[in-house]
């Protein structure tokens, strides 16, 4: 590999970077492919009000579209990323461009939402494919100071296109159909592509050892049983079919646990996750990541179905996380220089609190923009800050040769945390909301002397959606639908943002103790880099 060494003015031989030949345009290109992935991550949520009334779908199946495409992603991107490691990094991310194109267009024309389900699952295996590589080549490629500010802007942009996907698909939406979110990236996918081929160097620091193609499937199994275990937990009649899922996945658990203390060469090396600087990065960007996409997933749906915005105006309303990630997160890399991962990660976790506290305190019927806009800048400030310290504990405390299992890692943060935040903030607002309209549907029976039938009863807690369907079909009462179905809504949220504030509170907690200060972090990963280099000659 072609390189260049840059040494700071006055600086040491400790502060030197090095960088490939065109930096620029690689880390244009590889910020191009991640940006094909977290775009398709976001579109969908914006959508989901239009996708639940084209198709009368349940909360159930809504929350299945909006974690398809994380739970593919979450699912092979460690597999994915070991493939990458041994036969191609450069390989992986062409393919996974190349198929997140086909993934788009049928999403796009999906006749039901099983497929658009299906479609989105085959996007997230795309993004498997690419998404992890981009990380892994910026480790491979950048060294020092140069890879810190790298990683912050690949963390910084592509957090802000996640910010911004709902506002393209909100416009996408004023004027065509549904579908037409999931063909956003088509043009995006072509020049990334373009780019990638001709500036994104092949065969860089890779591994020549056999892939754990045992490991990868049971990791497969296990983080796609789990996922839809958690959703199917809030299905009525669905518990055994939960319970059994919820037994896979933790049989394939313990599976890959024994796979990888067994295997010659591991898929997921367990000595290196043990790292203290490695496991508790992880956990600490699972609970970020999934912050935030557990706040865009509800909100949008609050925003166009309580507050009644309208898809462009409910996009916009991001732009403060937006704007927050892109002016943070390159801050947060003077941030950890000076100060250390953990004092960044703590001052992103309080944000983000803030900001689910604004919404389990602000956000009902009669809220302003403002309180909208502060909810999102407060999370975007915290991903922002967190971001950047979460992904570069990773990449930083592991050996150049295993950077596709840092990158996975870096990648799961986001997809894992983002499925599985998801997946528990959607089945207690399906949850909240079908015990709220319950109890609505009964003191209306008792006040009214009136029973209303239990079809017509299923379908007003099975969805926001389903009860416009049905207050459409019962104009006389559509009124007193719709209110008792924003306020069941609301207590299910209230439910959700409660739960996630729990869950920050509970990462802030670990990274306070178990998070090591500024000059035990620098200590551990000089360690960690002398252990790691006789394996490396």
């Amino acid at each position: 590999m072609d390189s260049a060494m840059t040494t700071p003015p006055g600086g040491t031989d400790a502060e030197a970077s090095t960088a490939p030949e065109a930096a620029k345009w690689v880390l244009i290109s590889l910020i191009l492919v991640a940006a094909v992935a977290n775009l398709n991550l976001a579109v969908a949520n914006v959508a989901l009000p239009d996708i639940g009334k084209a198709f009368n779908a349940s909360q159930t199946q809504l929350n299945l579209v909006a974690i398809g495409y994380s739970l593919g992603l979450a699912a092979s991107v460690i597999y994915l990323g070991a493939l990458g490691d041994r036969y191609g990094r450069k390989l992986m991310l062409m393919l996974g461009i190349g198929l997140s194109i086909p993934a788009c267009l049928l999403a796009a024309l999906a006749p039901t939402i099983q497929v658009l389900f299906l479609a989105r699952l085959v996007g997230g295996l795309s993004a498997g494919m690419a998404f992890p590589t981009t990380l892994a080549l910026i480790t491979a490629l950048w060294s020092g100071p140069a890879r810190t500010k790298s990683i912050a802007l690949w963390s910084g942009v592509g957090g802000a296109l996640s910010a911004l996907g709902p506002l393209i698909a909100g416009f996408l939406l004023q004027y065509f159909y549904w579908g037409s979110v999931f063909l956003v990236t088509l043009p995006l996918a072509v020049v990334a592509l373009g780019l990638a081929f001709k500036f994104v160097p092949a065969h860089v620091n890779e591994d020549s050892d056999p892939v754990d193609n045992l490991g990868g499937m049971l990791s497969i199994i296990m983080v796609g049983a789990l996922v839809l275990a958690i959703n199917f937990a809030a299905v009525p009649n669905a518990a055994a079919l939960a319970a059994g899922l919820a037994v896979l996945a933790v049989a394939a658990a313990v599976g890959f646990v024994i796979r990888q203390r067994r295997a010659k060469v591991p898929l997921f090396d367990l000595h290196i996750a043990g790292r203290q600087i490695f496991w508790v990065a992880a956990v600490a960007g699972i609970v970020v990541f999934g912050s935030l996409m557990g706040a865009m997933f509800i909100g949008q749906q609050f925003l166009q179905n309580v507050l009644g915005y309208s898809t462009l105006a409910s996009g916009a309303s991001i732009l403060p996380a937006a704007i927050a990630m892109v002016i943070v997160a390159p801050r947060s890399a003077k941030l950890i220089d000076r100060h250390g991962s953990r004092f960044t990660l703590l001052l992103g976790y309080a944000f983000c609190l803030l900001s689910f506290l604004t919404m389990l305190f602000l956000w009902n019927e009669g809220s302003a923009f403002w309180e909208v806009g502060l909810a999102y800048a407060l999370v975007g400030v915290g991903v922002g800050l967190a971001g950047t310290p979460a992904s570069h504990s990773l990449t930083g405390s592991v050996p150049v040769d295993r950077a596709g299992m840092a990158s996975g890692t870096a990648d799961l943060q986001r997809d894992l945390g983002g499925a599985i935040m998801q997946s528990i903030l959607g089945a207690l607002l399906t949850i909240g909301y079908a015990s709220a309209f319950a109890a609505d549907i009964t003191a209306a029976e008792a006040s009214s002397q009136q029973q209303i039938s239990d079809q017509v009863q299923s379908e007003l807690e099975k969805s926001f959606a389903s009860a416009e369907s049905v207050a459409a079909q019962y104009p006389q009462y559509a009124s007193q639908i719709t209110s008792a179905a924003k306020t069941s809504f609301i207590q299910g949220q209230d439910w959700a943002y409660l739960a996630g504030s729990v869950a920050i509170v509970l990462g802030f907690i670990l990274v306070y103790f178990k998070f090591p200060k500024n000059n035990q972090e620098t200590e551990l990963l000089e360690e960690y880099q002398r252990e790691d280099t006789p394996a490396a000659c």
